[in-house]
């Protein structure tokens, strides 16, 4: 019997938990399924492991020899789904025993679109909240002339809330936005929405996506007796630094913060967009930068040398980016560059 589940694995901002990961989805779930796996220029060693993992376990592996943002790796996959719904999970989640069979019985039960799971944070599994579903929306507000301005609604349910704390606040409920770390989406919502909008390269591209299903009458929802948990924990190494540094870089989120604006028809001077500019570098530099002045100065690191680091940061981003424009592919070429690894057998799980 086919499986009624593709699962789509994907680069978030790192490669050193793609083991942990896969592992973590074969170990935990009984729903038969299919797998698809988008490599976007992993270290060696990684690249390995997945082809012997796809021949092993029979799924279809994706690679390109070069960084990938998110929709786009996830675009690279969509084509090659044929079952009822997809699910999207990035690289560096942890699933739980039952967590797919949960989000199934959701959306058969309400009919939803999409429905994402309760997303935990850290390497505690499943104690501190991430996402528990949402409210996302573009409103319209008179100002001081009268005339209607456009702003984004967003509130996150429970963040950074202790599960133990409100887990008798925590039920099925219909909300208006999900993300990307984890959610099982109907297949066919692409037939009226086309492909995921590429021109988000690290930002907002989740609420792109949950206000164009509001918008053609699809509905979202969270599970939270489903579980996962998503581990930041990013390490010290040479291709594992130079995709985060792109992934979060300066460039690519001012892009995708104007293109954001200008698709949805924003004003970029209003609290939301300022508050994003104010914090640009912010993940590199509380994921990376922070830590690592820590250790050279063994937990000193003053406010003077912080401030001057961060300077010399943006500077030593900006010519990451620029490097890595230098040696992308012409997009006519991406064809070419794409490497597609079918299992020796389908093997169905």
């Amino acid at each position: 019997m086919k499986p009624q589940i593709t699962i789509v694995v994907s680069p978030r901002e790192r490669f050193s938990f793609t083991r942990e990961s896969l592992e973590s989805i074969y170990e935990h779930t009984t729903v038969p399924f299919q797998l698809i796996y988008v490599d976007g220029n992993s270290p060696r060693e990684i690249k390995q492991y997945l082809q012997q993992k796809s021949q092993e376990k029979g799924f279809k592996l994706i690679r390109t020899e070069y960084y990938l943002a998110p929709n786009q790796a996830r675009n690279l996959a969509i084509p090659h789904v044929d079952t009822e719904y997809l699910l999207f999970v990035d690289n560096d989640v942890l699933v739980s025993q039952g967590w797919l069979n949960s989000l199934l019985k959701c959306a058969e039960e309400t009919e939803a679109t999409v429905v994402c799971p309760l997303t935990c944070i850290g390497k505690n599994l499943g104690e501190k909240i991430h996402l528990a579903g949402g409210e996302a929306r573009i409103v319209e507000q008179p100002n001081k002339n009268g005339k209607l301005k456009r702003k984004v609604h967003e509130i996150h349910y429970f963040v950074n809330r202790n599960v133990a704390d409100v887990k008798e606040e925590l039920h099925r409920k219909k909300c208006e936005f999900a993300e990307f770390h984890c959610m099982l989406v109907r297949t066919q919502i692409f037939d009226k929405i086309g492909l995921l909008d590429e021109g988000f390269l690290s930002t907002r591209e989740h609420i792109d996506f949950c206000l164009l299903v509001n918008n053609v009458g699809g509905t979202i929802y969270c599970e939270p007796t489903s579980v996962v948990t998503y581990v930041p924990d990013l390490k010290w190494e040479i291709p594992e630094l130079s995709f985060f540094m792109l992934r979060w870089s300066d460039a690519w989120e001012v892009a995708s913060l104007e293109y954001f604006a200008e698709k949805w028809n924003l004003p970029t001077k209003d609290k939301y967009f300022k508050k994003r500019y104010n914090r640009m570098g912010y993940r590199r530099h509380q994921g990376f930068l922070k830590p690592f002045l820590r250790f050279l100065t063994f937990g000193w690191n003053p406010q003077w040398l912080q401030k001057w680091a961060i300077d010399v940061e943006h500077k030593i981003n900006k010519l990451i980016t620029d490097n890595y424009e230098k040696k992308l592919p012409k997009k006519q070429q991406l064809s070419q560059t794409i490497n597609i690894e079918k299992p020796k057998e389908l093997v169905t799980h």
